[in-house]
């Protein structure tokens, strides 16, 4: 651990250098760091530095829209964007139970702009996850998953 802590460390000193070189700066207050690590309390976290100020490690950062915890299992992620799919599905119940229901290539477009896009996006990395991490995505088979991400039940 002590070696890796100094490699990354060097790292970090020669992305700050170059950055003061070229006029760039670091917020202080943004900044924070992930040990990702599956065994339990095996190792501390390592102390990293940026331009004098410790950085904080915490136990999940989103990255890109991503939430990645320390044990790189993708359960917040996945808790998230099912949140998000869910209230995406409720607008499609509305619309597909009113009197005036929206017809079913209206729906299909509608499903695969506001719930599918939001699931293949970064669906090659949390897609990794334990089959039992991703069912949770599916609670009622409105959403179905593949080896190789999501798909839309009407295309083959």
């Amino acid at each position: 651990m002590n070696v890796i802590q100094r490699q990354v460390q060097t790292a970090i000193n020669n992305i700050q250098n170059w950055s003061v070189k070229h006029g760039f700066t670091f917020s202080t207050t943004k900044k924070a760091g992930v040990h990702f690590c599956r065994k339990r309390k095996l190792h501390l976290d390592p102390e990293i530095q940026l331009d004098g100020h410790k950085i904080p490690f915490v136990n999940e950062i989103r990255f890109l829209g991503i939430v990645f915890d320390k044990t790189l299992t993708f359960l917040p992620h996945i808790k998230t964007l099912r949140k998000r799919c869910e209230r995406a599905f409720n607008i499609l119940r509305v619309l597909s139970s009113t009197s005036w229901a929206v017809d079913q290539p209206s729906m299909m477009r509608i499903y695969r702009s506001s719930i599918l896009s939001k699931m293949d996006y970064g669906c090659m990395i949390y897609g990794s996850a334990r089959k039992s991490v991703l069912q949770k995505l599916a609670p009622q088979g409105h959403i179905f998953f593949r080896c190789d991400g999501f798909h839309d039940p009407e295309v083959p």
